[in-house]
């Protein structure tokens, strides 16, 4: 079972920022694709970005409209989602996910492994 641990969640308003944290073990982070989800209630989990195991290749959802960056942190095994600009309808309980491949899968695709999720508010 592979351990992924998300902090950074919290209460910001309409506008506001906040950086998620996803420490994972050494050989998941420097070998396999990670992405960040989300789920707000009632609906589906969706992907927000994902990243490629050396971290060359990023993918965004739609939604994002530039306002998220994802990044991987080789020397502390963690993978951040810098959100900036942040909206109500961005408010959801977001997961970290590793995926035993080397490249996202294709959008709509599931993960193999997920964290505990964080909750992220966002104000009106």
């Amino acid at each position: 079972q592979v351990q992924l641990v998300e902090s950074g969640g919290g209460t910001v308003p309409t506008g506001g920022s906040l950086r998620l944290s996803c420490a994972a073990p050494p050989y998941v982070f420097r070998s396999f694709a990670m992405g960040w989800f989300r789920q707000a209630p009632g609906k589906e989990r969706e992907v927000v970005a994902a990243i490629s195991y050396r971290g060359a290749s990023t993918y965004y959802a739609d939604f994002v409209e530039g306002r998220f960056t994802i990044s991987k942190d080789n020397g502390d095994n963690t993978m951040y989602l810098q959100m900036n600009n942040l909206r109500p309808d961005d408010t959801a309980v977001y997961y970290c996910a590793a995926d035993l491949t080397k490249y996202p899968p294709p959008p709509g695709a599931a993960y193999d492994y997920y964290g505990q999720g964080t909750q992220v508010t966002v104000s009106p």
